[in-house]
């Protein structure tokens, strides 16, 4: 005679129990709203990210380096470091409606579709300084 051993409803639980834990473990890593480029609005070419060290708008006016951010689920192409982007295709200032999430910076320096931004390191944006 053999034995039949029967799954435990107890093990089954636990494991889907397991599985859902780690499916909602990934919901921290979702793509964010909006992910930022460094740019020079004044020749409307990307930089570095290094050249942005802060969170200031641009306005129309003055000079130097901003982030321009970009919605990430328009299907939008990021341009190369040194290569022009398209205003257009987004704002120089955190969009305010709702509560979106941002990433500043960290896109691929050779361009590419936004969609395949890196995840993580983003989180709520708050409204930025104006230093000058």
């Amino acid at each position: 005679m053999t034995r039949r051993r029967m799954r435990s409803a107890t093990v089954t639980l636990g494991l889907t129990t397991l599985m859902a834990a780690s499916l909602t473990g990934c919901a921290g890593e979702e793509q964010p709203d909006y992910a930022a480029i460094c740019v020079d609005p004044q020749t409307q070419t990307r930089a570095d990210d290094d050249n942005c060290t802060d969170e200031r708008e641009y306005h129309g006016s003055g000079a130097g380096f901003f982030w321009f951010y970009m919605a990430t689920r328009g299907n939008a192409f990021v341009p190369p470091i040194g290569g022009r982007y398209n205003a257009a295709n987004g704002t120089y200032t955190v969009p305010r409606t709702g509560s979106p999430t941002v990433k500043r910076g960290g896109l691929d320096k050779g361009g590419g579709d936004i969609g395949t931004i890196t995840r993580g390191g983003f989180g709520k944006a708050g409204k930025g300084s104006s230093g000058g």
